[in-house]
């Protein structure tokens, strides 16, 4: 499947299999346009335009879900396989 690459446009041939983990550089061409797009969240060129919601507010599953989506964003962002005990 052809997509283009979210950050320069290059389109770009995406291969992925159900159940395995996502292309590393995905939704990214290469690991440049990768790392070109978390410099610029790093350097705060983007934002997100609507508060996050309150913790209160999240069912006991959306706890859960964005927990381990924080433990796993972290990890990759480290580079380790860490998990928070």
């Amino acid at each position: 499947m052809k997509l283009k690459c979210s950050l320069c446009g290059t389109a770009y041939e995406f291969i992925y299999e159900k159940g395995a983990p996502l292309p590393p550089n995905f939704p990214f061409c290469s690991k440049r346009c990768k790392s070109i797009d978390l410099g610029k969240w790093l350097n705060e060129e983007y934002r997100i335009s609507t508060p996050l919601p309150k913790a209160e507010n999240l069912t006991e599953i959306e706890r859960e879900i964005f927990a381990e989506f924080q433990e796993e964003t972290l990890a990759k962002l480290l580079g380790d396989d860490v998990k928070s005990e």
